[in-house]
């Protein structure tokens, strides 16, 4: 059996390994055992599912949270030449009929659907004429009152073991902390489940962090080195959303704005444009994404702070797919910590408010952490993990530290001196000497403070205050307007007793970092933009997305390969028999015809 199904693992999907775990979840889930399966986005999970609803002999059906996921996932399985359908709202009454009667003649192996549909006493008979072999349960942590992405549908899906008591079910998620693995569990009623929990790390995904100053300006500078690649922006209101759409598209980028205030025909034509590689920004509240089966997104920015680690680990996740390399770029104001304490005291219900404000907590720390921002993740999540990563901010460009005592005493003085009255921005007017008409009016420019600063720009005293504030030197009161208050440990410093190490601001907009640990991956530019261009004009001619045609990691692999002949492109990754019969000749074309010019500036050497 298994080097059946490792045949079949290449002649379907193109691959000629399995990805961890995926072999004994696959054994398990044949050997009619229900299974709990925890994997990164990007780990493999559909597989875990795909490959034995092949070897089974009934439908297996998969129940999915979002219709846009169905169709790109049902999309690509048709594309390897698997019979697979889906049914939800977008279809017409006479397409359901016709994904129906497939159902009823066997004619399908996997069927997706949303779980109100499945639920529905009609569609549970008819699913019980023809017989299920397997249910799986894609984006499991809706199911969990703890998980960050609750649903209520979710929990009745615990009604199948009453209507199915001996299919066995595969609960699948990305995102779970132990809590909500252990409700997943229990909510879906898994007997005795095979358990797999991989590992959260995403190695190929550069975690990078950049304190607010001037937010458009880092962004856009940021944006400039992305060479037109697919990404995401996530906002944390509509109105932003909104806002930087119109700001990016005045900056001449190819930028939609996505939110939930947009009718679905807008949002449908947003994805759809995105998902075809029409539009290459897509800038969104984090209703955008979940939906989402595009392999080769290459960054995510989080224009603020997201409100827990679980919502930022899936979102970031969204990013390199395919395994090559992706960036996620966290643009922090600390000021957004004091803006989520203010929301949550409108929160009626306490124990929601407090679990709400721990995970928001764990999110601000690991936005402030000057320690390995992967190791952060990962010990969030319960794996233990010691050694720095190689691969984020921290670990690339480590923070320069400096004797910052002489500069916390003036920075305290001045707050001091304002009598503990006035905000941030104001007291660095002060000490930058400002002659501002608000602080001639307040006589401040006669403090002895006023102007002590005045060699330093404002970002960069900014930096230092909050700093204090980190360092517990400093208080912002939230319950008056964020003024500043003096702590009493801000007093050692002051009088001179004790020195005060600080990290040198880092005020530049997007820092060149030293490359990775990561081995760097080699290959042809030129031909990888040809073979783009080429998938790109197929994916129009066969009206599916680009990635569904090939992903940027096989167009890689081919550019390292150069397959010319039929055995060659066979042994690229992501390439089956199907897709070979296909597009393999179009692609081999090109690449003969590539290979025959002469070398271009650029190519056949990076």
């Amino acid at each position: 059996m298994p080097e059946q199904l490792l045949t079949a693992l290449k002649q379907i999907f193109g691959y000629s390994s399995w990805r961890d775990g995926q072999a004994e979840i696959i054994a398990a889930a044949l050997a009619g055992r229900d299974c709990f399966v925890l994997l990164p986005t990007g780990g493999g999970k559909s597989l875990c599912y795909q490959l034995p609803a092949l070897q089974l002999p009934k439908v297996t059906v998969v129940v999915s949270p979002l219709m846009s996921l169905m169709k790109d996932q049902v999309d690509t399985l048709q594309a390897n030449g698997i019979a697979a359908a889906y049914v939800n709202s977008s279809l017409s009454r006479e397409a359901v009929l016709e994904v129906l009667n497939q159902l009823r003649y066997d004619e399908l192996k996997l069927l997706y659907v949303a779980p109100e549909r499945l639920l529905q006493p009609q569609f549970i008979e008819r699913l019980q004429e023809v017989g299920v072999s397997l249910f799986a349960i894609d984006e499991a942590h809706c199911v969990s009152q703890w998980g960050h992405d609750f649903r209520p549908d979710y929990m009745a899906l615990a009604q199948l073991r009453q209507h199915f008591p001996g299919v066995p079910v595969m609960a699948l998620t990305a995102t779970a902390d132990p809590a909500t693995q252990q409700d997943i569990v229990q909510q879906l009623a898994l007997q005795q489940p095979f358990i797999h929990r991989g590992s959260f790390d995403r190695p190929n995904i550069r975690y990078t962090v950049q304190e607010k100053f001037r937010p458009l300006e880092q962004l856009l500078a940021y944006l400039k080195q992305q060479e037109n690649h697919s990404g995401i922006i996530y906002c944390s209101s509509r109105r932003k959303v909104d806002e930087l759409t119109a700001q990016l598209q005045e900056k001449g980028f190819k930028a939609a704005a996505y939110h939930a205030g947009h009718d679905a025909t807008h949002r449908q034509q947003v994805q759809d444009a995105f998902k075809r590689d029409d539009l290459a920004l897509i800038v969104a509240t984090v209703a955008f994404g979940m939906g989402v089966d595009k392999p080769n997104i290459r960054f995510v920015v989080h224009f603020e702070l997201p409100r827990t680690i679980e919502a930022y680990y899936q979102e970031t996740g969204r990013a390199g797919r395919d395994g090559v390399a992706a960036e996620a770029l966290l643009l922090f104001d600390p000021a957004d910590i004091g803006r989520m304490k203010r929301w949550l005291q409108t929160e009626e219900n306490n124990l929601r408010a407090e679990v709400t404000w721990q995970r928001f907590l764990s999110m601000a720390a690991f936005a402030e952490a000057q320690t390995c921002r992967r190791l952060v993740l990962l010990n969030y999540f319960g794996e233990a993990r010691q050694q720095p990563c190689g691969n984020c901010d921290i670990c690339l460009n480590p923070p320069q530290r400096f004797d910052g005592t002489e500069l916390a005493q003036k920075a305290l003085s001045c707050v001091y001196r304002v009598n503990q009255n006035f905000g941030l921005h104001h007291v660095i007017e002060v000490l930058r000497g400002s002659q501002s008409q608000k602080v001639l009016d307040l006589g401040h420019d006669k403090l002895s403070t006023w102007g002590l600063g005045k060699e330093l720009s404002h970002d960069y005293w900014l930096s230092i205050f909050r700093q204090l504030i980190h360092h517990g030197l400093l208080q912002q009161d939230i319950s008056h307007h964020s003024v500043l208050r003096l702590l009493p440990v801000a007093r050692p410093i002051l009088r001179g007793e004790q020195r005060l190490q600080l990290a040198v601001p880092r005020l530049q907009s997007a820092p060149k970092m030293a490359s990775s640990k990561l081995a760097v991956q080699h290959y042809d530019r030129v031909l990888f933009a040809r073979l783009r261009a080429l998938r790109k004009a197929i994916a129009e001619r066969d009206d599916v997305p680009p990635f569904v045609v090939f992903s940027d990691a096989t167009l890689i692999d081919m550019c390292q390969k150069l397959p010319t002949d039929q055995p060659t492109m066979l042994s690229v990754s992501g390439v089956g028999q199907t897709k070979l019969s296909r597009y393999g000749d179009d692609f081999m074309t090109e690449i003969c015809r590539y290979l025959d010019e002469d070398v271009p500036a650029g190519g056949k050497l990076a």
